[in-house]
């Protein structure tokens, strides 16, 4: 006779029932008007050479996309001057660097990155079965790089770069960037994580490319979830030397770009001159939200991305649940602050208000 074991329930990985929840921003409910500025999108819709695109492909979702993004690919390493065997694509690079991290990561060894960054590392981090490294980042928003160089040991296998930093949104600059690589040793793996890198004006600021031409243990992440304007598709990519690109790939879920993401990222690439253009006018407006705030008497960071930093600590939540009684939805990082999108300009003139009332209302 079989002898029947009776269990209350199937047990998690340990690491997954601890993880971090990963916060979205605040969405607009359903009959509501209110301004989303919670998620860092482009408030520019898709081109219509774009949309027409997708509409066109949407005939053919019946089939599997192609696995490798072939086109895509190629279009990416035209666009970079790279060479298409050196792009890794995938299903947004919030995916990608989950992919990274398991075509690298033993268990046990450290990942290092800046504290408050980007709030899907620790989750990326953990799932991979590293030990997650947080160095602080200063009041002023700006990655602490020799901090982080010194945070590195015998253990450490990865450094996540944030740049510009989401969500205080200083960008990494040349030199302190030259001076923290030659500090990591040559098999620690760099992250070089620029989101946001259309959005950046700042001459001293390196493309990522660039740097990894000069260094074979950097690999850059990049999307077309924010300039481009493709969020809801998601599709990111990896540049790395081709032995990494190899590994990364090998570590991808297959499949994992959609067909009409990877059309709609070659027909966004093709009219890029065009998109650029609406990132122009984001930073123009980003330009105006920053110096208002300052008039204001905001003690805020320079931006180099499409969002603007509060460093409101405690008062964080009740900015954020005050704007959104306002109509204006921010997301708010409790204890520490809040992240603004810039959006269009009838969003800024509200956010203004607000801002001006609180601050009033503050003294």
């Amino acid at each position: 006779m079989l002898r029947v074991v009776t269990r209350l329930r199937v047990p998690l990985r340990a690491v997954v029932a601890d993880l971090p929840p990963y916060v979205p921003g605040v969405r607009v409910p359903v009959g509501a008007a209110a301004f989303k500025l919670s998620s860092n999108e482009n408030p520019f819709p898709p081109l219509p050479s774009v949309i027409a695109t997708i509409v066109d492909g949407a005939a053919d979702v019946n089939r599997y996309p192609d696995m490798h993004a072939t086109e895509l690919t190629a279009a990416i390493a035209d666009s970079l001057g790279v060479e298409p065997e050196c792009v890794v694509t995938g299903c947004g690079s919030v995916a990608v660097l989950g992919h990274v991290l398991a075509a690298v990561i033993e268990p046990g060894d450290e990942v290092v990155f800046g504290w408050r960054s980007f709030e899907a590392y620790p989750i990326a981090v953990a799932l991979a079965g590293a030990i997650a490294v947080r160095v602080p980042v200063p009041d002023d928003g700006r990655l602490d790089l020799v901090a982080m160089a010194a945070a590195v040991t015998a253990r450490t296998r990865v450094v996540l770069v944030c740049t510009p930093n989401n969500p205080t949104g200083p960008a990494v600059r040349s030199a302190e960037l030259e001076t923290f690589l030659a500090a990591v040793p040559g098999d620690v793996l760099v992250v070089i994580d620029e989101a946001y890198i259309e959005f950046v004006r700042d001459p001293e600021v390196p493309d990522g490319v660039a740097v990894l031409a000069a260094h074979p243990n950097v690999v850059v992440l990049r999307t077309f979830s924010k300039a481009y304007g493709l969020a809801g598709l998601r599709v990111g990519f990896a540049v790395a030397r081709p032995r990494l690109a190899r590994g990364i790939r090998s570590a991808s879920t297959p499949f994992g770009v959609s067909h009409l993401a990877q059309l709609a990222a070659v027909a966004s690439l093709r009219a890029k001159d065009e998109l650029l253009v609406r990132v122009d006018a984001i930073v123009v407006e980003r330009a105006r939200l920053l110096a208002a705030l300052r008039e204001q008497g905001w003690v805020i960071p320079d931006s180099e991305a499409n969002f603007v930093w509060l460093p409101l600590g405690e008062r964080a939540a009740a900015f954020g649940a005050a704007s959104a009684r306002a109509g204006v939805l921010v997301r708010a990082f409790a204890g520490d602050g809040v992240r603004v999108s810039v959006g269009e300009t009838e969003a800024t003139d509200a956010l203004l208000k607000l801002t001006a009332d609180w601050r009033a209302t503050a003294r």
